[in-house]
Parts: C-alpha cells; sequence; structure tokens
C-alpha cells in the first residue's frame, strides 16, 4: 500500500491526488487504505474508465471481500473479473455486492456476480427497482423503438430535438441499457439514508443523493476519513443530471445542489473515491466548484431565453464541443434539467407551441 502524504489545510483549497497519477493496472488491485482496493475497468465510451472498490470484510461469519459496482456487461468486464477471481482475491470469496446506483456502468454485472457467488446485492430500492423495470423485456426496454411509442427520442422532440438522423439513432438505441445491463437479481437487500453498514472492520454511513440517479448511495467511513462518491462527486467532469420521459417535469437539478449540502458535513481532509478520475482530496472545494458551474449555466440559460428557446437550442450554450449520439442524449437531457430547475423557480414560464414543441421564456 502507497500511502499518501499528509495535506495541510492550505492544500485543501484546490484539488490535490494523494497518489499522484498511480492507477491500477489492468485486472490488479491498488491497496489505498487499509483493506480498501481500487480497480479501474475499461468503458467503450468517450469516458472510457470506471473506478470500482474491493473491500477486506468478514460478513456473516466469512471472511472474504465485498465488491462496490460492477462495471458494464460484456466479454471484456468478465474476463477482468474473472482474472481477479485467479490472481488477486487471495483464495477468499466474494460475500456481498453493493451498487451505488442504477447507471450500468455501476450495474451491469450486478446479477453474474451476484450468481457466480451466490451472493446479495445491496442497493437502494429506487435504484434497484429502476434498473429492474429498464432491464426488462416487458419494460424500459419495450419502450421508444417506434414513434410515438415514448422513450428518449419522442422525448426530446418535445424538447426540439428535430433532426431525423439524431432521431433515428435514439430509436434505434432502445434497448441500450438493456444490453449493458441484460438482467437483475430477483432478490436485493434494501440500503437506506443513515444507515451505518460494517465493512473491514469499521462503520461505513450510507449518504443518499439525488439528481443523477433516482436514489444514489455513497458510503462514508470516519475511521479511514473515506467517501465512496459514486458519481455525486467527481474530481474533474461535473455529474451529468438529465431529465428524463418517464418524469418530465422533474428538477433533478435542484435536488443534485441540495445532495451537494449534504456533504460538506464531512470533514475537509476526507479521502473522496469517486467513480470517474483519480482519488482526490480538496472536497469542499470541489463542492463549491460544481455549484458555481451550475449557478453560471443557469445565468447562461436565462440569459439566452430572453427569447423563446427549446432545449436544443440550448445544448450549444452550455456545450460547447461537436456532440455525438451518445453524448447528445446526455446534453439535451441536461438542458431540459436547467431549463425545468428554472422554471419551477418561477424564472422562466414554459409553452407548448404549436409543433407540439416546449418553448422557455424569462418571466
Amino acid at each position: 500500500m502507497k500511502t499518501p502524504p499528509t495535506t495541510n489545510a492550505t492544500d485543501l483549497n484546490s484539488i490535490q491526488y494523494p497518489w499522484g497519477d498511480q492507477l491500477p493496472e489492468k485486472a490488479v488491485l491498488l491497496e489505498l487504505l487499509p483493506g480498501v482496493r481500487w480497480i479501474r475497468m475499461p468503458l467503450p465510451f468517450a469516458l472510457d474508465h470506471i473506478n470500482l472498490w474491493l473491500i477486506r470484510d468478514d460478513f456473516n461469519g466469512r471472511e472474504g471481500w465485498t465488491i462496490i459496482d460492477c462495471g458494464i456487461a460484456n466479454d471484456e468486464t468478465r474476463a477482468i473479473w474473472e482474472e481477479i477471481e485467479r490472481t488477486q482475491l487471495d483464495g477468499l470469496p466474494v460475500l456481498r455486492v453493493i451498487v451505488t446506483h442504477m447507471h450500468p456502468d455501476h450495474v451491469g454485472l450486478a446479477q453474474w456476480l451476484c450468481e457466480r457467488w451466490q451472493v446479495p446485492l445491496w442497493m437502494s430500492m429506487s435504484d434497484y427497482l429502476t434498473a429492474q423495470w429498464l432491464s426488462h423485456d416487458q419494460g424500459g426496454a419495450a419502450i421508444g423503438a417506434t414513434p410515438g411509442s415514448g422513450g428518449a427520442a419522442d422525448h426530446f422532440q418535445r424538447h426540439g430535438l428535430s433532426s431525423s438522423e439524431d432521431l433515428e439513432k435514439l430509436r434505434g438505441r432502445a434497448d441500450y441499457y438493456r444490453r449493458m445491463v441484460p438482467g437483475m437479481p430477483k432478490r436485493y437487500r434494501r440500503i437506506m439514508q443513515g444507515e451505518q453498514i460494517e465493512m473491514g472492520g469499521h462503520q461505513w454511513q450510507v449518504i443518499m443523493g439525488y439528481g443523477h440517479a433516482p436514489e444514489h448511495a455513497s458510503l462514508y467511513c470516519a475511521a479511514l476519513g473515506c467517501f465512496i462518491s459514486g458519481d455525486m462527486v467527481l474530481p474533474r467532469i461535473s455529474t451529468n443530471v438529465s431529465v428524463y420521459d418517464a418524469e418530465p417535469d422533474a428538477d433533478p437539478l435542484g435536488l443534485y445542489l441540495d445532495s451537494l449540502l449534504k456533504y460538506t458535513a464531512l470533514p475537509k481532509d476526507t479521502v473522496v473515491l469517486p467513480s470517474h478520475g483519480k482519488p482526490f482530496k480538496g472536497l469542499h472545494y470541489r463542492i463549491k466548484q460544481l455549484q458555481d458551474h451550475h449557478v453560471d449555466r443557469l445565468a447562461d440559460t436565462l440569459g439566452a431565453c430572453s427569447v423563446p428557446h427549446h432545449a436544443r437550442d440550448i445544448v450549444p450554450v452550455l456545450f460547447k464541443r461537436s456532440l455525438d449520439t451518445h453524448q447528445m442524449s446526455f446534453a439535451m437531457g441536461e438542458a431540459i434539467a436547467h431549463l425545468n430547475h428554472l422554471w419551477r423557480q418561477g424564472k422562466l414560464r414554459r409553452e407548448l407551441s404549436s409543433d407540439g414543441v416546449w418553448m422557455f421564456c424569462a418571466v
């Protein structure tokens, strides 16, 4: 284990990386803190990795490992887990799987891992049920393949996405979630806000966050000074906060900003273990950066809406680079989230145009 250097108070006014540029090698666990190992799993996206965590544990009287987050369901990820099993687990079994939230890179292989080791899945109720629905052939995977059937394409079309090519690509991705999350365990163990989970001889507090996912579980261990933040706090990129077809009037940005306030109660020198990027210190500084980022983006959005705009108009206001279909779906969701937040605050009014598109204009 490479012990991180002591960080003084002045250093916490910036993002600090205690382990520098050190990254785990493929299929190798890197111990960061006593009993806490880091895995870096590849992803086939522009965001090309996810951080997963293993905790050396004693659960139900057995010695072994608790897995936190799983990676997507594909052959490469399964092969890496199999190599880890052969070479990195000290001959000890996996005892349980904890998933922070329902996005495919976190929950995709939960069913496979739980069945492989015959162990329980621990997860919030909202995210477990959402993942069950989205991965089921009669649920989310059955929606959105044709015009008028619901799903992302119809949702974004109501918010100004008019490119037939973009809409066709989105309809072709109706089973996108299910391809990466082919199924879920039939049973699970619910985790809730404020619960204390014993792992590795320490207590880990569950802190639920909202806005990025229905009910995202982060985990804080006071004894180790360690916070597994999932996607709620990332060191370099802002967390995606989107409005989806199933809840078109939602205000996930308001929920996300409220959730960030919870984490300011943690000590300033907390080591943050994020799902993307490198472990870091400077939690309070990063929270302030994220808050300021959204204040600026909301001001840009409100300024653009001095004349009526739909969400597709707002995408280039928020994102200055070219976007592929995958990125456009995130960008549209984010644009609607910023518009909905201002609308719910009474700063924008919303009207349905004659062609069925939602238009927003400053009050």
